[in-house]
């Protein structure tokens, strides 16, 4: 993607999320089960819009950095996710992407 693309992509992702109501975001945040549920589905709605894994993943990113920057884990498995995001280099941050991705499919 290029630069106004991509920056583009970014705002979009984080518009979405900000517009989620408080209560939506708490039911899928509370769980990890109800975080990869909600997960899952968005990445079935890409892979039906035509997203390549590349274009999932880079969502997922996008998606797990403002996680990390806005919102608190709610639980042991969130926590570790948002460990393994704070010490991970954008590299390995996108690998961990494409693990979440992986991990829903």
């Amino acid at each position: 993607m290029s630069n106004s693309v991509e920056t583009n992509h970014s705002a979009k992702v984080e518009g979405a999320i900000n517009s989620m109501s408080e209560e939506k975001k708490e039911d899928i945040l509370s769980s990890f089960e109800g975080f990869k549920s909600y997960l899952g589905d968005k990445v079935s709605k890409g892979e039906k819009l035509g997203m390549n894994e590349e274009q999932l993943a880079k969502t997922a990113q996008k998606v797990a950095d403002y996680l990390a920057k806005h919102e608190e884990p709610r639980n042991r498995e969130e926590n570790l996710l948002h460990e393994l995001w704070k010490v991970g280099n954008e590299e390995q941050q996108h690998h961990l992407a494409h693990m979440l991705v992986r991990l829903v499919q």
